[in-house]
């Protein structure tokens, strides 16, 4: 009998030991490890067994967009707060206001219906003047003009429509309101896009528990919404293409030039991103570049850096709305035209120039048929694109050839040489001849190089 009762000890802390083995071994959480309860917040969203039982489906997919489509991460996923990153979130002041001053909604409860009920925000950074105001005022009242609040896209996107610029944003119709609200502004966010959950274009949710991320990463945050121009130059992801020379000889991630200052604003409303006087400059590292050398000495004044030092980059345009995307598909492509920015950007009489999304019907979909001032704005914008080398197509020139030979237009046996390096008005779509003439290089170039020799 003793031996009986011995061998039934031994099979239950077998088992025992087996479960905890099993729950060890879930690189997830499942209770509280302070109240093992899931009757608060904090104890229902660190329970990962929990958050599966209780989550609600998406109805939709993620939105995409320039970088293709999002990535899926499951709801309870993008809630879950343990994990990497939940350890320092404890540890912050950030932690200790606890989750219904951010949130709202109700704690202490294990009803889910109750803690998301009322006045519940799932991204408090929504309201940032409230949420976020109290602690970072200056940084809020800033960003609220800067560009990366998405005023430049809005600008064009009223002036398009016949209005003066953002400000007058709220009086479009709502339908394009909400057409703008749900593609255009997926990347256009708040604070906690970048410092603590993804992106939406990243499959949005918590990206390391609720850590706030001072800095955000230049991967996981920065090219996520910037992929298809930025991040795709900057890394070299283009077949033929090479990564930045800031990159592969310094190591530079974006904020190395785009600083807090420049990415927050400074609370002066700017018509676009070029006007802001917080961009980084070429000559804030490179000095002396009106005399490095003969090249540099004879084009300083007449054309930005990009223009030699850039490789080919990204373009697509015309785009629809919420329909069947960019209907001029992602091309690699390379232009130079008149200076469209003489203001902003004087002393240089060509730049680079990028190809838009933008089209007359671009709201069709929302209800606006055709833009009111589609014109007022050209196809192709002034661009600087980050995939800058030393040694380019352009000046990397064989031996025996003279400087001008990779970039001017020469005229061999009835070809034009170099002609596809420009933009010209045989280049434009119908739809995009009187919105971009002006900028092209239609007779603006020296004869002699169209003549025969």
């Amino acid at each position: 009998m003793e031996s009986l009762k011995f061998c039934k000890c031994v099979i239950i802390l077998t088992l025992i030991t087996l479960i905890l083995f099993v729950c060890g071994c879930s690189d997830k959480d499942i209770s509280d490890p302070v109240t093992n309860t899931v009757a608060s917040c904090e104890g229902c969203h660190i329970n990962y067994a929990y958050l599966q039982q209780v989550y609600t489906p998406d109805t939709g997919a993620p939105p995409g967009g320039c970088g293709g489509e999002a990535p899926h991460y499951e709801p309870y996923d993008r809630v879950y707060l343990g994990g990497e990153g939940y350890d320092e979130y404890k540890l912050s002041g950030h932690y200790s206001l606890g989750c219904i001053t951010c949130h709202n909604g109700t704690d202490n409860t294990d009803n889910k219906e109750l803690a998301h009920s009322g006045d519940f925000i799932s991204h408090p950074s929504i309201f940032a003047e409230e949420k976020c105001g109290s602690c970072h005022q200056a940084i809020v009242d800033n960003f609220e003009t800067s560009i990366h609040h998405g005023t430049g896209q809005k600008r064009k996107v009223t002036i398009r429509s016949g209005l003066t610029g953002p400000e007058d944003f709220d009086q479009l119709p709502q339908h394009q309101i909400e057409g703008y609200n749900a593609n255009c502004a997926t990347c256009h966010a708040g604070c906690g896009e970048c410092h603590i959950v993804r992106p939406i274009m990243g499959g949005g949710g918590l990206v390391s528990g609720h850590k706030f991320i001072k800095t955000p990463d230049m991967i996981s945050i920065c090219v996520t919404c910037h992929v298809s121009r930025g991040g795709h130059a900057y890394l070299g992801v283009a077949s033929g293409t090479q990564p930045d020379v800031h990159l592969t000889s310094v190591d530079f991630v974006c904020i190395d030039c785009h600083d807090a200052d420049e990415l927050h604003g400074d609370g002066n409303p700017v018509e676009q991103r070029y006007a802001y006087d917080k961009l980084p400059k070429c000559e804030n590292c490179h000095s002396n570049l009106n005399s490095i050398n003969s090249y540099h000495s004879m084009h300083y004044d007449d054309f930005n850096c990009h223009v030699c030092h850039s490789q080919v980059y990204n373009n697509c345009g015309s785009c629809h709305i919420h329909g069947d995307g960019a209907r001029i598909p992602s091309y690699l492509g390379y232009k130079i035209a008149e200076n469209p920015l003489p203001d902003l950007k004087p002393g240089f009489n060509f730049t680079l120039v990028r190809r838009t999304l933008a089209a007359p019907d671009n709201w069709d979909l929302y209800g606006v048929s055709q833009y009111a001032n589609f014109n007022v704005f050209p196809t192709y914008n002034y661009t600087s694109p980050h995939n800058l080398l030393r040694w380019t197509d352009r000046t990397n020139v064989a031996e025996g050839k003279v400087c001008s030979s990779n970039c001017h237009i020469r005229n061999e046996g009835g070809v034009l040489i170099n002609k596809s390096l420009f933009l010209f008005q045989e280049d434009l779509l119908e739809w995009e001849q009187n919105a971009t003439s002006g900028i092209t290089v239609d007779g603006k170039l020296p004869e002699s190089w169209f003549e025969q020799k």
